[in-house]
């Protein structure tokens, strides 16, 4: 699939993607067997195998990432794909203002963009319910991904897609970018270094209420409305369990349905317990016991928690609570004092502990200033970018837990090392999502013994 051999060790024919998938389309698609490669405008001083080929899927999130990598003279915007019209062709416009030309190719179904196109990368930014359908087809494809917060909809679909992501030795990048942002990286090593002393707690304060802090849809719901013109509504629930059109969820504002989203739970977690995670060399595990308690949207349309408390306790006693009523960002408890960092905010108990540079003998984390850049330099050299996959599923699984220990209203008992939720079989079925006819789950999960 990559126009540039260096930049994957896999290589599938698109007729094979197809096939590996079990998503194909069905006879109906025509596959030319040449697609113009021309240069669209980018510089040419740099050559085409040194050029990223990137295709961009969700035109909402996708359209900020896009236009980041539309900057760079060594990445080449090819196609744009969203399901509805009007968001598809405001990304090829973006695309063809850029390069000058008419070029960009427009997508409604993603499976038919991975199929025609020889992409070395893909933008993934649709709701949650698609991310893991889309991300481990991409995989399998051998294209290289950068996928949006939370990983996934379900816990099962985080882990499916770190294991086509390892199986098919492709980069991912999630777009946690705060972990390429100077402040968030001097707090890390300020706290890995010790400055506070032992960490007793960490408090990671996520957004209260929905969108412009309203809990009900601003509006009463209309009857039988009609889908917009030019939106493929069907593909766009895809998987999940059905639910008739209703604008008060599309498109922004799916993020409050249980459907396609996981209120701001979900969708912060991916930011401030990330950071959290990373400032206590947790990436690669999580919690053993979480209890939650919340408060629901009084809607069908928006029924998530808009108001929300977890307990997590690791297995060294750390407890990192995370609630929409604690103050914004991660602030980490410590013997010596305090630290709290957000966005724009660096403080601490002591203003003097944020003079203290952090000496060359002492702990020094991935360095990235450049989240999109990383990523991009990622795929040429082979590094892992500064949040992998497997870094956003562990930081994901415990908003996963957080959920279901809300939902269920019990204490989940965790195994961060099997993922399995202890002697209770109804939390556990929570943990993989149910797809709705004709996509399946068994479809993108990992194959057995592997």
């Amino acid at each position: 699939m990559n126009s540039s051999p260096g930049f994957s060790k896999r290589a599938l024919s698109r007729r094979s993607f197809l096939q590996k998938t079990g998503l194909a389309l069905g006879a109906a698609l025509a596959f030319p067997d040449i697609i113009p490669a021309r240069a669209l405008g980018l510089n040419n001083t740099v050559s085409p195998s040194n050029r990223i080929v990137l295709g961009a899927l969700g035109m909402g999130q996708g359209h900020f990432n896009m236009s980041r990598f539309l900057d760079m003279a060594d990445v080449q915007v090819v196609a744009v794909c969203d399901l509805d019209r009007k968001n598809r062709e405001r990304g090829m416009k973006t695309v063809n203002d850029k390069y000058s030309n008419q070029d960009a190719r427009g997508y409604s179904d993603f499976r038919e963009m991975f199929a025609k196109e020889k992409l070395d990368a893909a933008v993934l930014a649709a709701p949650d319910h698609w991310h893991g359908v889309h991300s481990v087809t991409a995989a399998r494809a051998g294209i290289n991904i950068f996928g949006e917060k939370p990983l996934a909809h379900t816990l099962a679909e985080g882990r499916a897609i770190c294991e086509a992501v390892r199986a098919n030795d492709v980069v991912w990048q999630t777009g946690s970018w705060q972990r390429s942002v100077p402040n968030f990286r001097q707090a890390v090593e300020l706290v890995r270094n010790g400055r506070i002393g032992k960490i007793t707690r960490v408090d990671v304060g996520l957004p209260a209420r929905f969108d412009r802090g309203q809990v009900k849809p601003p509006r009463a719901r209309k009857e039988n409305e009609p889908i917009p013109d030019g939106l493929d509504y069907d593909l766009w629930v895809g998987p999940s369990p059905w639910h008739d059109y209703d604008s008060r969820i599309t498109h922004y504002n799916w993020r409050w349905n249980l459907k396609f989203g996981g209120g701001n739970l979900m969708d912060w977690i991916g930011h401030h317990l990330d950071i959290a995670h990373w400032a206590m060399d947790l990436d690669r595990t999580g919690p053993v016991k979480v209890t939650g308690t919340g408060d629901y949207g009084e809607d069908e349309a928006w029924d998530a928690e808009y108001r929300f408390n977890c307990v997590c306790t690791y297995a060294n006693d750390l407890v990192i609570t995370i609630g929409s009523e604690i103050k914004g960002g991660a602030t980490f408890h410590g013997e010596k004092g305090w630290i709290r960092v957000d966005r724009g905010v660096l403080e601490a108990s002591d203003p003097k502990i944020l003079l203290e540079s952090t000496r060359d003998d002492e702990i020094h984390v991935y360095r990235s200033d450049n989240h999109w850049r990383n990523f991009i330099d990622c795929i040429k050299d082979r590094r892992t970018t500064v949040t992998p996959c497997e870094t956003a599923h562990r930081s994901a699984s415990v908003g996963h837990l957080g959920h279901i220990a809300i939902r269920t209203g019990r204490a989940i008992t965790w195994d961060p090392v099997a993922e399995k939720i202890v002697n209770d079989p109804g939390a556990t079925d929570l943990l993989t999502p149910k797809f709705r006819a004709p996509w399946n789950f068994a479809d993108i999960a990992p194959k057995a013994g592997k």
